[in-house]
């Protein structure tokens, strides 16, 4: 073999790939039938947002899918292996206003130039399957599982504490707080009350933490994340008398969770969040808790936050009657963090 043989033999992508996925798309070799009588696989990765163009982490996210995807169908599964868009939310339309352009004309600008790239990579993907999560077409369905969920009762609208981002004016996940600053915009996070729906998962925990023994091949620090988020607690709520002459408007009594109520005799005193109606009701009256309390709303709320911020807490004066030592009293403090 000549030099000059070997280098006319080199795999010429741009050549080649064009040809044979321009062949593989006329015979519709990863179409999925619904009666292919073989055994069925569903491969499934995350699906990108369309920010208008993959990156390397996305060809690393969906070339691993793929190995998965034509190794299950060279085995004789009849393999399902979609794409589509997470599309929908606060982001498209922050983008669609900083480019002074519709958010339905940006995002799917944004998709089709995303779907051309990833098709240049020849992927197994059944692309007769895709959708897009903003598209009516796709959120009906959304909306018709929401008001089944609404009728039999296991979805509320309830005051809850959120993350806000004042510059992208949008409520923010804990994951998307870093060092207490918005993870888009780098603003400082405030802590906000807004009304959220809330679907009642804490109906079904008990179920969800046993059906967590069943997942065998998953990573136990996975098995324990998933645990301590669905949170299921045993404890005793427990009524701490006030003394109303240190109160800021005469309250009687404070309510505790508590789930080790054996321990309840070392109670030295009692932590309020900095949220509280106590706290709330304390600063109102006591500047510099109102600009302590303002200090925490800063602080992030996800549990690595949580676990790492300094402990820190200001006595609010308020006292509280020991149950089982009525001749005692407890401090009432308003912490940043419990």
């Amino acid at each position: 073999m000549t030099a000059d043989s070997s280098k006319s033999e080199r795999y010429n992508a741009r050549a080649a790939e064009p040809k044979w996925q321009k062949a593989w798309d006329a015979a519709g070799i990863y179409a999925t039938k619904n009666d292919d009588p073989r055994p069925k696989y569903y491969v499934l990765e995350m699906f990108p947002y369309p920010s208008g163009r993959i990156h390397m982490g996305h060809v690393r996210n969906y070339t691993m899918g793929d190995v998965v995807a034509r190794f299950k169908s060279a085995m004789g599964n009849n393999v399902l292996h979609p794409m589509g868009w997470d599309a929908f939310g606060m982001p498209a339309e922050n983008a669609a206003i900083d480019r002074k352009v519709h958010p339905k004309e940006w995002t799917y600008a944004n998709i089709a130039a995303m779907k051309k790239q990833l098709q240049s990579m020849g992927l197994s993907l059944d692309w007769a399957r895709e959708v897009a999560t903003c598209d009516p077409s796709y959120y009906k369905h959304q909306q018709r599982m929401f008001l089944d969920f609404m009728k039999a009762g296991l979805v509320a609208r309830e005051y809850r504490k959120v993350n806000w981002d004042p510059v992208d004016q949008t409520v923010l996940a804990n994951e998307q707080v870093i060092d207490g600053r918005g993870w888009r915009s780098g603003a400082l996070v405030e802590q906000r009350d807004l009304y959220q729906w809330v679907f009642k998962i804490s109906d079904y925990a008990e179920e969800l933490l046993e059906a967590l023994d069943t997942l065998d091949r998953w990573p136990d620090k996975v098995r324990l994340m998933q645990k301590n988020w669905i949170g299921r607690s045993e404890g005793l709520l427990v009524r701490f008398m006030l003394d109303t002459a240190t109160t800021p408007s005469g309250e009687s009594e404070l309510e505790i969770f508590t789930t080790r109520p054996d321990t309840l005799f070392g109670a030295k005193f009692m932590a309020i969040a900095p949220d509280h109606p106590l706290a709330q009701a304390a600063a109102a009256k006591n500047p510099k808790l109102a600009d302590f309390i303002a200090e925490a709303k800063h602080l992030g709320t996800s549990q690595e936050a949580i676990d790492t911020a300094e402990k820190m807490g200001f006595d609010t004066g308020i006292r509280a009657v020991h149950p089982l030592d009525p001749t005692g009293s407890c401090r009432s403090m308003s912490p940043t963090s419990s």
